[in-house]
């Protein structure tokens, strides 16, 4: 009754207002703002219902971008600018009988184990629909209560992505490790695009600096040499990973001019902006996406702490 309740509270607040969202709160207001945030283009990462990190720095860039007071808590100038999308926040999809097939297999942890297989694909279904609804399995639960969602024809309820407008293209990209996101700029330089990111540590800095973008790989192989890694295990050896969305570089990898340094997906998106990297900018595969979309060869990339 408790999910029920989550679902039609939801539904409500596109009618009657939604409450003011801010450090601490969780339930319906959050995740209607996390899906219009979402579909305006500044990603709150992984969706869970719940203010974080993330979500305060995705409201602070759609704040500037509006010229709205820059608080990092959806108020009401901010819900109205927000709801300029009218669009349903809740989709419903039915799964498929090629989503049940797969192939699911559960990834190891060490790269010499991950070397070994054949694919990195998704570990379960629920992973599978996270990721194409820009949210964490768990809230794909809390949605759908007492549904299997290992089932062929199971009708579910899920965040409503797909009303999304597709991205202008960019001319540069402005990586800023303090606030821990990626933004997209056009040719005069304004921001209309921004995704969390993590972006390095004390080990490996981000490489500060201007650099352009050297090309774009979707669907990459990933090959792992440990001597570039401080945090290598030991026996280690150089391997070849296939490509997949648990690939360590997700699903696509966009190499910069600075040699060994790229932007790139991840296999852990509930993890974006929360752990560091190893000096490269990871996103969540859904945002990596978007950006590769965005952005050609040649792109400047504005790196800085």
């Amino acid at each position: 009754m408790r999910v029920l309740f989550f679902v039609a509270s939801l539904i409500a607040a596109a009618s009657v207002g939604a409450a003011t969202v801010g450090p601490k709160a969780h339930g319906p207001e959050v995740l209607r703002a996390q899906v219009l945030l979402d579909r305006a283009h500044f990603s709150t990462g992984e969706m869970d219902g719940a203010y974080g990190s993330n979500m305060r720095q995705a409201i602070r860039g759609f704040q500037k971008l509006h010229q709205l007071p820059v608080t990092g808590v959806v108020d009401a100038a901010t819900w109205a600018e927000l709801e300029r999308d009218q669009a349903p926040v809740l989709d419903s999809y039915t799964i498929t009988a090629q989503d049940v097939a797969g192939p699911y297999t559960p990834v190891p942890a060490g790269m010499m184990a991950k070397s070994r297989l054949p694919a990195l694909g998704y570990a379960s279904l629920a992973e599978a629909l996270g990721e194409r609804f820009h949210c964490s399995p768990d809230l794909l639960r809390r949605l759908n209560p007492g549904k299997p969602l290992t089932r062929a024809g199971t009708r579910i309820t899920v965040p409503n992505v797909a009303a999304a407008k597709p991205l202008p293209k960019a001319s540069s990209i402005l990586v800023d490790a303090q606030d821990g996101t990626l933004t997209l700029l056009d040719a005069g330089g304004m921001p209309f695009a921004q995704f969390p990111a993590s972006t390095g540590s004390k080990h490996d800095p981000l490489p500060e600096g201007r650099w352009q973008v050297r090309g774009v790989a979707t669907d990459p192989e990933y090959r792992y040499n440990p001597k570039l890694f401080w945090d290598a295990k030991a026996g280690d050896a150089k391997a070849r990973l296939a490509a997949g969305p648990n690939n360590p570089v997700g699903v696509a990898w966009i190499e910069l001019s600075k040699e060994h340094y790229g932007i790139h997906g991840t296999p852990e998106p509930g993890k974006i902006g929360k752990t560091q990297s190893h000096g490269c900018i990871r996103l969540t595969n859904w945002d990596v996406m978007a950006v590769v979309r965005s952005i050609a060869r040649g792109a400047v990339v504005l790196l800085q702490e």
